[in-house]
């Protein structure tokens, strides 16, 4: 699955001195918002564990997306990182560090999403969703505040699954690892806004609403109805402003994109 990001939002400061890590940049939402931070200035470095060396179950690696950015004009820089292993998450941030010199935002979107029903769900799994999707936000947050040393943006990116309002008929059976593992997320966002606000750091999460990518198809079916949904390029403007912001702009949020331009940005 391939889409083409929008131009640089014209409206938006453009991004030529920011260093960004984007997680889970291999494909979907991660490789659609590191591919139009680019396009808007950004050095990127893609991080994922799908590479060449070790490919992953659907299409794309990290490689693929840091040559389509070169290729762009752009700057990047690929590497393999298992967000659930602390030194690949050290090394995310090093590498950023080591090729641009200096970080500015961190967009932490890899996640795993361990989809079993509560009668079925094992204690690994539970394990392994909690470390790959909430363990690995102190070990990310906490090493990327101390490399930005100039300010910076972070955005954790959630869901709908975490908003306990949620109708039970929009969410399918399967997703409760998934599901607080989102909230975890959220609440972590808005208590370390404020701790990491001397520090000229904002932190945010975002929803990115319901996003067509390779694993969602996979997931749901070729089939499915997929009208309503964006493509991962829909969302690179909220990510786009959120990457601009610092403590005193918009911070502790919990963001939902369908309120950008109206109830925020």
């Amino acid at each position: 699955m391939t889409s083409t990001p929008p131009s640089p939002d014209p409206a938006l400061p453009r991004l030529d001195d920011r260093v960004v890590i984007v997680s889970g940049a291999s494909r979907g939402i991660g490789k659609g918002v590191a591919l139009g931070l680019a396009d808007a200035g950004a050095a990127v470095v893609c991080a994922a564990r799908s590479t060449r060396a070790r490919p992953g179950e659907l299409p794309g690696t990290v490689e693929d997306v840091a040559e389509e950015i070169v290729a762009r004009g752009g700057r990047a820089v690929a590497v393999g990182c298992d967000i659930g292993v602390d030194a690949d998450v050290e090394r995310m941030v090093s590498t950023a560090l080591d090729a641009f010199g200096r970080l500015d935002v961190l967009i932490n979107n890899a996640m795993t999403p361990t989809r079993a029903v509560f009668d079925e769900l094992s204690l690994e799994q539970w394990d392994a969703s909690w470390r790959i999707n909430v363990r690995s936000l102190l070990v990310s947050c906490r090493s990327a505040a101390v490399a930005m040393t100039e300010g910076g943006s972070i955005v954790n990116v959630s869901s709908g699954a975490a908003d306990p309002n949620l109708p039970p008929e929009w969410m399918p059976p399967g997703y409760l690892a998934y599901s607080v593992a989102k909230a975890a997320l959220e609440r972590f966002s808005t208590v370390l806004a404020p701790e990491v606000a001397d520090r000229d750091i904002a932190v945010n999460a975002l929803r990115p609403g319901a996003v067509k990518t390779e694993m969602t198809v996979h997931e749901l079916g070729a089939d499915a109805d997929w009208s309503g949904w964006n493509a991962p390029a829909d969302v690179v403007p909220q990510f786009h402003f959120l990457a601009l912001q610092r403590s005193d702009g918009v911070t502790g949020r919990i963001l939902d994109v369908s309120g950008y331009g109206s109830l925020w940005g």
